[in-house]
């Protein structure tokens, strides 16, 4: 059976567009790839940060909405995002974070792996985790030296009340298998495991169910090649009992959303045509750009957006 090709990406709920930029791409010198809109809400952006090149499995996205409520947090979210940082970047890490005016928790060992919790500005639960080597591509302008910088997506963490039906609709429909328990954290892994390609899920039966707000994940999107893949998957997960919906076409990427037995929202996202199909790589992320449905739409979406800034050069010493 052909599974998933690990996280495609993690798209978040934040409140201040320009707060949310520059924490991701000032504090944590992410590249802001794509400045765009919700297309299903576009009188707020989404907001994409990625490595240097935008390649599926580092981008985390967001959706900025002012006026959020707060979340409840409980089963049927994932309640966490992990991020890959070259192995012994962490101590650079939690000072940068600190003086930045991050309270950062201590060092944990996950699996085996180093891992930095943190909270950003929504209160978005947020980890570093050291791993080795992979896919990546560093960005110049980062105010985080290179050997330092974030890689991509590592991991997510998900709480449900009910662990069989999730871990049988993982095996069935998306090709995952059990690798271990820890701490009361079961990890399902794909694609032979490691970094990006894994999910660690929770039981917490007496939890009621969770609540989006501000700081929460929105959903978790997985990598499918190409619409073929996509529609391979989607039909095991129909067969699995989950409804999907119809390929939604987003331009940089096609996606079929559906709910997985525990409630949380998951997508799945073909690799291609990714973000430089509509600009110039070296200059991805500076101005809005939107889907060609939308063009016509430009000068309204436009007066009701925030204006934003790239955050100011700043060099870590």
């Amino acid at each position: 059976m052909r599974g998933v090709n690990g996280l495609h990406h993690v798209t978040a709920m934040a409140t201040q567009a320009q707060r949310n930029l520059d924490f991701y791409a000032g504090i944590l010198g992410m590249r802001l790839v794509k400045r765009s809109v919700n297309q299903d809400d576009p009188s707020t952006y989404h907001l994409f940060y990625a490595d240097a090149e935008g390649r599926p499995g580092t981008d985390l996205t967001f959706f900025p909405w002012e006026n959020l409520a707060a979340p409840r947090k409980g089963t049927g979210l994932a309640v966490e995002v992990q991020l890959a940082v070259p192995q012994g970047s962490l101590e650079f890490w939690a000072g940068r974070l600190q003086r930045y005016g991050v309270k950062v928790g201590a060092v944990e060992v996950r699996f085996g792996e180093r891992a930095l919790p943190f909270q950003d500005p929504d209160g978005l639960e947020v980890a570093l985790v050291e791993t080795g080597p992979r896919p990546f591509t560093p960005w110049e302008e980062s105010p985080v030296p290179e050997d330092k910088q974030i890689m991509g997506l590592h991991g997510a963490r998900l709480w449900v009340r009910e662990l069989y039906p999730t871990a049988q609709f993982l095996g069935q429909a998306l090709g995952f298998v059990g690798a271990g328990q820890e701490k009361g954290w079961n990890r399902f892994v794909v694609n032979g495991g490691g970094s990006g390609n894994f999910l660690d899920i929770k039981e917490l039966p007496n939890l009621p169910q969770g609540r989006w707000g501000r700081g929460s994940i929105h959903h978790l999107a997985w990598r499918v090649e190409d619409s073929a893949h996509q529609m391979a998957v989607r039909a095991r997960i129909e067969d699995s009992g989950m409804r999907a919906t119809p390929p939604i076409d987003r331009f940089w990427f096609k996606s079929v959303y559906f709910n997985e037995p525990g409630g949380a929202l998951f997508e799945l996202a073909t690799d291609g045509p990714g973000f430089a199909v509509d600009e110039d790589p070296a200059h991805l992320g500076e101005r809005l750009v939107l889907p060609p449905w939308l063009e016509p739409a430009r000068p309204r979406i436009e007066a009701a957006l925030p204006k934003l800034h790239l955050p100011a050069p700043e060099v870590e010493p």
